[in-house]
């Protein structure tokens, strides 16, 4: 019988594949176990060699213990907490242990990761999560070993805990079946990673749950050298229940991508997952799950009142759509749902990266991080809502540091746009009602309604235009920041504003609240 597969020869088309396709440059000296210099065996030491990242959100509980261990050990040269907008005291909890803190650029572990390697001063990086317990000493310095020995270029650490849900359903069974090389390690998920910086830089770190395996899989089609070390058992916090589902899409997305770029993936399937990860991502149902108890809720509108022009404009200004789409915003002959319908189709055939790349440059209005951390610090969950697309909401969302985005999905199809539009249930009027079909008050009513204990009662809106003020009339508190229609500044209950500055004026000092939180 003839072999279906030559191994080796497929490896190495898959990686110099990848190699086209990610953008990574394998270097023989640098990787390549037979050439590099660092292949020969070197003694260890207890020298200070490596640089700690800790990513954190939230983890005032455990962060100054993990920093005081990281510090302890023999290894470490420096740690580094990259904290994610925290509303605890993460980030002066961490300080006053020894690390150096700095914030993410974006909310998210792998922006929190990436952050690490820019700032990181020395050529080998260890990643620690912000919420372990239970550590043997000396897991740094293990770690760095087979690095100093010449042995790998990245290390994934084991434990004796056994995987969890999403790691032995779904991560294993996937790496058995596209990249069976790898299905020895033991903890493809696992955060606690040892590798050389000059690799990292060259490598992807994903926004979601998939980034550890992300970096593993994109390190090897690189050609890097890849190890295991056993670091004994540890203790960290479980996802809740609620986040497994959108945790084990998210990682068979960035399995399923990585299979299709080494060739090891023969349907088209990943578009269409990725779509349903990012739906259920933005529907209410799973929003109101993460509500945990909170009984105050923030709603920003995103055009003109977080950032300071619309998407759909700066969208159409980049794919020279500008003029089609001036004739079409705010016309009063169409209602909202035929209006999206109608813009969603002048993007047809766009690619996915450019709408994520106008997201990422929006302009913010000065003040809303900080508003947007008091509110938290003051027990408000915070979400964005927008007329315009999911895609570019929730990249704003992760700019903000704010807990959710609701808007509107616009599909693709292998990332490129199909100029179809799915109006976002929650934005639609209940049955019976007499209110506008498609109205971002329908989303707060959701919230209202929700019977789960405690119950919301204390809701915030901030907006600008006509379109918000049906939302902002429902609301408890209503601001009309530099406010586009006389309605709003005429309308009794809503205060014109003309920035966020002046809502820090209206809220607790930042020590009270701190003193509150804590």
């Amino acid at each position: 019988m003839k072999k279906l597969f030559h191994w080796p020869g497929l490896l190495r088309w898959a990686n110099s594949k990848a190699q086209r396709l990610f953008g990574l440059k394998r270097s023989p000296e640098r990787f390549h176990p037979k050439t590099t210099a660092a292949a020969q065996p070197l003694p260890i030491t207890p020298s200070a060699c490596a640089t700690v990242v800790i990513p954190a959100r939230n983890e005032a509980k455990c962060i100054a213990g993990v920093v005081a261990y990281a510090l302890a050990d023999p290894a470490t040269a420096e740690v580094i907490v990259i904290d994610d907008s925290s509303i605890d005291n993460t980030a002066e909890l961490a300080r006053r242990a020894g690390a150096k803190v700095l914030t993410s650029s974006m909310l998210g572990k792998g922006a929190s990761m990436h952050d690490g390697v820019a700032a990181a001063q020395g050529g080998l990086l260890v990643y620690l999560d912000g919420d372990l317990t239970g550590l043997r000493s000396g897991i740094v310095t293990d770690l760095c070993g087979p690095l100093l020995r010449g042995e790998a270029d990245f290390v994934k650490a084991c434990f004796g805990r056994a995987g969890g849900r999403v790691t032995e359903l779904t991560a294993k069974p996937m790496l058995k079946i596209f990249f069976p090389e790898l299905a020895h390690f033991k903890q493809p998920l696992g955060g606690i990673i040892a590798a050389r910086k000059p690799l990292l830089q060259a490598l992807i770190f994903e926004d979601g749950y998939g980034v550890d395996v992300g970096l593993m899989l994109d390190a090897h089609l690189a050609g890097a050298r890849l190890a295991e070390v056993d670091i004994g058992s540890i203790e960290h916090d479980c996802q809740p229940l609620h986040d497994l589902t959108l945790m084990a899409n998210e990682i068979a997305r960035v399995i399923f991508s990585r299979a299709k770029t080494a060739g090891r993936l023969h349907v088209e399937q990943v578009a269409a997952m990725y779509e349903t990860q990012r739906q259920a991502a933005a529907g209410i149902d799973y929003i109101l799950t993460r509500r945990g108890g909170r009984r105050k809720l923030l709603l920003l509108d995103m055009d003109g009142t977080v950032t300071s022009s619309r998407f759909v404009l700066e969208l159409a200004r980049s794919t020279g759509h500008e003029p089609a789409l001036l004739q079409m915003l705010d016309n009063p002959d169409s209602d909202a749902a035929t209006r999206s319908e109608r813009i969603a189709r002048l993007f047809q055939y766009v690619h996915r990266k450019q709408f994520e790349r106008v997201a990422r440059t929006l302009d913010i209005r000065p003040g809303v991080i900080e508003f947007v951390n008091r509110m938290q610090r003051s027990g408000f969950m915070v979400g964005l809502v927008s007329d315009s697309y999911f895609i570019a909401a929730d990249i704003v969302r992760r700019r903000i540091f704010a807990d959710f985005a609701m808007a509107h999905t616009i599909h693709f199809d292998n990332d490129v746009c199909s100029g179809q539009i799915r109006i976002n249930p929650a934005f639609l009027a209940p049955q019976g009602r007499r209110s506008p079909p498609v109205c971002k008050s329908n989303v707060l009513r959701c919230f209202l309604t929700d019977r789960t204990p405690p119950r919301v009662n204390q809701t915030w809106v901030v907006g600008d235009n006509i379109n918000d003020l049906a939302l902002m009339r429902l609301a408890d508190r209503a601001f009309a920041i530099e406010p586009k229609s006389p309605l709003l500044t005429d309308e009794p209950g809503i205060t014109p504003i003309a920035s966020f500055l002046d809502l820090l004026t209206l809220l607790p000092s930042q020590e009270l609240v701190e003193d509150a939180v804590a």
